[in-house]
């Protein structure tokens, strides 16, 4: 199920909010907290459909979803994750 208001139950919502917007090795910390994150996939689809630019979101950097962003540019990226995040759901179900 899609979460519309995701951001209070995200796990960096006790961090500072400048620990995600790093660079160089203190970015893979920053990413370890989106690792269990219970709405990543909402984090990410925010950061790539509205072409954040700066941070990590949804456990992706900027440079990593800036190359997302070229392979598949007229993507609604909410639409893509959450059918992907079904697909994954209903294989494990199964």
């Amino acid at each position: 199920m899609w979460v519309e208001d995701w951001t209070p139950k995200a796990a960096c919502n006790a961090d500072q909010p400048d620990a995600l917007f790093v660079r160089g090795a203190e970015q893979n910390k920053a990413k370890q907290v989106c690792s269990s994150c219970p709405v990543r996939t909402e984090c990410l689809a925010e950061a790539l459909d509205n072409q954040i630019e700066w941070g990590v979101w949804g456990g992706m950097t900027e440079r990593e979803r800036r190359a997302l962003l070229r392979r598949k540019p007229s993507s609604t990226w909410r639409v893509v994750l959450e059918s992907a995040r079904s697909q994954m759901q209903t294989s494990t179900n199964a």
